[in-house]
């Protein structure tokens, strides 16, 4: 009996080093310059579990890399959330997207073409 109580033991710990804690997902976020992917990815980063976060200026794709055990994507997105950045699935309030800097004002059509024609320069 004290054998298959060590086995079992065994067996479990061994089951529970071998879970993938790390995820790997992405995002979609808005935003329009540079200014927007440090905001972005900082506020992931700040994120508790979250290992790697890299956005996409023109994609607008955030992949993430984070420990599944200590976050998950709705609690990642609150973050991006509340510095002004809205998700496919969250919008930020207008109190936090008010606070971002003029030129990342994503929501704004001039803006977007002003951004739009700057990339065309430097192609």
């Amino acid at each position: 009996m004290k054998r298959f109580m060590i086995l079992a033991m065994l067996l479990i710990g061994t089951a529970t080093f071998a879970q993938n804690k790390n995820e790997r997902a992405s995002l979609e976020v808005d935003g329009v310059c540079m200014m927007c992917k440090q905001r972005i990815e900082k506020a992931s980063l700040k994120t508790k579990g979250v290992k790697s976060a890299v956005w996409n200026v023109k994609t607008h794709e955030l992949k993430l890399i984070y420990d599944a055990r200590k976050t998950n994507l709705e609690t990642i997105s609150q973050s991006i959330v509340a510095v002004g950045h809205d998700t496919k699935e969250l919008k930020a309030t207008d109190e936090a997207y008010d606070g971002i800097h003029p030129c990342c004002k994503y929501r704004d059509e001039a803006v977007q073409d002003d951004h739009k024609k700057e990339d065309k320069k430097k192609d």
